[in-house]
């Protein structure tokens, strides 16, 4: 937690990253986002079909950073720039999570909400170290590819956040769950029950709120009672996201409280 000391929200990124978050949620705020998209969220308020609101929000999105306008740039960089948009970086991510897009997701979860990753094709250890310096790399090979990624993800965590508090009334927790291959590589914080264990997590990592499908990714599965501001997006959100049919979420991680599923 030294390496980021700033961030973009209303809390702190300690209080954010600790499990004692999830035992007392509180929702996070992006600065500004509410208030530069006012027209969005007013126009989704009067909505109650939740496809059209998605249908509302991508189109928003093209329209707010011009996304639409891609085959009238000049250059074929410039093209790149506007026809990729915060979709790509979701599909990236649901092919590899080491991937140039998902370095770019965990960039957007450092500087929003201030928690560093520990995990980029590789152990983030040293902050000079080499394996930093790829991630730095790839996070920024993945801005050069979007115009304003990082404010389309702001506005993509806004809408989740909205649609999750639509969706579920006076929830302030999801139950998911996480394939794991080994759960001993992971940092074990302490162990507060005989099958449960305080994991620290990558800064985004990805959960299902199908516990079936959960046991298709590890030998191990672990269970989490997350705070539902905890969700940067969950795969149902949006009809154009290939991870729909995975039941994903990907959930901001740090010290979360984990209980073993017994096979």
């Amino acid at each position: 937690m030294n390496r980021s000391s700033f961030n973009r929200c209303n809390l702190p990124p300690w209080a954010i990253a600790s499990h004692h978050f999830d035992e007392d949620p509180r929702p996070l705020v992006i600065q500004g986002v509410r208030e530069e998209n006012r027209f969005l969220f007013d126009l989704l308020d009067g909505l109650d079909d939740p496809d059209e609101r998605a249908r509302r929000f991508d189109a928003w999105v093209d329209v707010r950073f011009q996304l639409h306008h891609w085959a009238e740039q000049e250059t074929a960089g410039a093209r790149r720039s506007l026809r990729n948009s915060y979709v790509r970086f979701l599909r990236g991510w649901g092919h590899d999570a080491s991937s140039v897009e998902g370095a770019v997701l965990k960039g957007w979860v450092e500087s929003r909400m201030g928690i560093p990753p520990t995990f980029h094709r590789e152990p983030l250890g040293d902050p000079d170290g080499a394996a930093w310096a790829r991630y730095a790399a790839d996070r920024t090979r993945g801005h050069a590819w979007t115009s304003a990624i990082d404010q389309q993800l702001d506005l993509l965590y806004t809408y989740t956040q909205y649609e999750l508090t639509r969706r579920h009334p006076g929830e302030r927790w999801a139950t998911l769950w996480r394939g794991l291959n080994d759960l001993d590589a992971h940092e074990i914080v302490a162990r507060p029950g005989k099958h449960e264990w305080i994991v620290r997590m990558n800064n985004l990592c990805s959960f299902t709120d199908d516990r079936e499908r959960a046991w298709e990714f590890g030998s191990v599965v672990v269970e989490a009672r997350v705070a539902l501001a905890r969700v940067f997006f969950a795969s149902d959100l949006l009809p154009r996201s290939i991870l729909r049919g995975e039941r994903e979420a990907l959930v901001i991680g740090g010290d979360l409280r984990v209980r073993r599923v017994l096979g």
